[in-house]
C-alpha cells in the first residue's frame, strides 16, 4: 500500500506528481552534485527558469526548495534568489545538489526524546497515551519529523500497516493530556465510528481569563477565520436542527466553572470542558468567543470585541504561561478489542495534570480539581 493510498487527504502538487517517478528513480543519487553547462542563450534569463530547463527531471517545487537552501551554485558560488537574472557567460557551470525533501521523513520510525512517549495503558487493540505539551501528533508542514507518529512507528513497528499509525484523534501541539491510538485496523475503524457517533467522552481542564459565572453550553459552528486562514473562528449559532452555514461545521462545548483565582491581579477561572464534537482548536475558540480566552494561548489569548460575556476582562500584556493552559484529563470509550453487551461500562482513562499547569494553578491560588 502506498503512502498516498494510506493517507488520501495528503495531496501532492500536480507537477510534483508528474515528476515523482523520475525523482524516485534518482533517489540513490541524493547528495551527489549534478552539473550542467549554461548555454549562451540563458544569459539574462531568470535563475529559476534556467535551473528548471537544465534539470527537467526534478519538479519546479523541488528545485525551488534547493535554491532557497543554497544547494544551487554557478561556478562554485551558492545562489538563493530564484528571481535573479543569469549574469554568467555561456560555458559557466551550474551545479545542483539534490537532497531529500523534509516530508520524506514524515512517516519514518524515529525514537522520541525521553519522557515524550508516555504510555498509560496498552493491550492488543489500543495504546492510551499521556501526551506532553510541545509534541506534535501528526506530521505536517513545518513539523515533518519528531512527531508522535514517528515515535509510535519506532516503538510499535506494526503500526506501519495502519493508516496514520493508528491515530484517530489529535491534541494540539501545546495541549497536554490523554489520547488513544488504535493498534489494529478493526480497532481504528471502531474508534472512528464512536467518535463520529459522539459516544467518546472527552473532558478537559482549562484556565481562562475572567470570571465564568455558571455552567453553560456553546453551540457556535466553527470554520476558518476569514481574516486569518491560519486560525479558526466561531460563527453565530444556528437554530436548533438547522444546518450550519457553508464553510462551517457544528461544534458543541459544555463548560463548568470549578474554582476561581487571580493571576497578575486579573481574575481567572479553572474550568471543566466536555466536548460533543472535536473541531480544530474547539475549546480555545469557543471560550474566546465568550470573552474567556485561555491563559497563555498564542493564537486566541485575547478576548474578542464581539465576545458574549457581559464583562470582557483585560488580559495582561505579558503572558504568564508559555502555552495554552489546556489539558485533556479524562477519556472514555467502548473498548474496541473486547466483546461487550449493551450496558457494559466503557473503558476510562485519566492523564494527571501536567507539572507546569500545577505550578500555574498554585500561582493563581487555585487547588486543582
Amino acid at each position: 500500500m502506498t503512502q498516498s493510498e494510506r493517507f488520501p487527504s495528503d495531496t501532492w502538487h500536480e507537477e510534483e506528481v508528474q515528476s515523482h517517478d523520475a525523482e524516485s528513480a534518482l533517489a540513490e543519487g541524493l547528495g551527489e552534485p549534478l552539473t550542467a553547462v549554461i548555454p549562451m542563450a540563458a544569459t539574462g534569463e531568470r535563475l529559476d527558469k534556467v535551473v528548471a530547463q537544465l534539470f527537467p527531471q526534478f519538479s519546479r517545487a523541488r528545485l525551488l526548495s534547493w535554491l532557497q537552501t543554497g544547494l544551487v551554485e554557478i561556478d562554485g558560488q551558492a545562489l538563493s534568489d530564484y528571481s535573479s537574472k543569469i549574469k554568467a557567460k555561456g560555458g559557466s557551470r551550474l551545479t545542483v545538489t539534490p537532497m531529500a525533501a523534509p516530508e520524506t521523513a514524515a512517516y519514518v520510525p524515529a525514537p522520541l526524546a525521553p519522557g515524550m512517549l508516555n504510555v498509560i495503558a496498552a493491550d492488543a487493540a489500543v495504546i492510551v497515551l499521556d501526551k506532553p505539551a510541545g509534541l506534535v501528533v501528526h506530521p505536517a508542514a513545518g513539523n515533518w519529523q519528531g512527531t508522535l507518529l514517528n515515535g509510535l512507528l519506532h516503538a510499535y513497528p506494526e503500526l506501519a500497516e495502519i493508516p496514520r499509525a493508528g491515530i484517530v484523534h489529535r491534541l494540539d501541539k501545546e495541549t497536554s493530556g490523554v489520547m488513544v491510538v488504535a493498534r489494529t485496523l478493526t480497532a481504528q475503524t471502531e474508534l472512528v465510528r464512536q467518535l463520529q457517533a459522539r459516544t467518546v467522552k472527552r473532558e478537559y481542564r482549562a484556565l481562562v481569563w475572567g470570571h465564568v459565572p455558571a455552567a453553560g453550553k456553546i453551540t457556535a459552528p466553527m470554520g476558518r477565520d476569514p481574516r486569518d486562514r491560519l486560525k479558526m473562528a466561531a460563527f453565530p449559532a444556528t437554530e436548533a436542527g438547522a444546518e450550519p452555514a457553508p464553510g462551517t461545521k457544528t461544534a458543541v462545548t459544555h463548560y463548568q466553572p470549578l474554582a476561581y483565582g487571580l493571576l497578575c491581579d486579573t481574575p481567572v477561572t479553572w474550568v471543566a470542558c466536555h466536548l460533543e464534537t472535536g473541531r480544530t482548536h474547539q475549546i480555545r475558540v469557543h471560550m474566546q468567543s465568550q470573552g474567556w480566552p485561555l491563559v497563555g494561548d498564542p493564537l486566541y489569548g485575547k478576548p474578542l470585541k464581539t465576545a458574549q460575556s457581559a464583562t470582557v476582562v483585560k488580559v495582561p500584556a505579558a503572558m504568564p504561561f508559555a502555552r495554552q493552559a489546556l489539558h485533556a484529563l479524562h477519556l472514555q470509550f467502548i473498548h474496541p478489542g473486547e466483546p461487550h453487551a449493551e450496558g457494559t461500562p466503557p473503558s476510562a482513562y485519566t492523564a494527571p495534570l501536567a507539572s507546569d499547569l500545577l505550578t500555574l494553578l498554585s500561582q493563581a491560588g487555585i487547588q486543582p480539581c
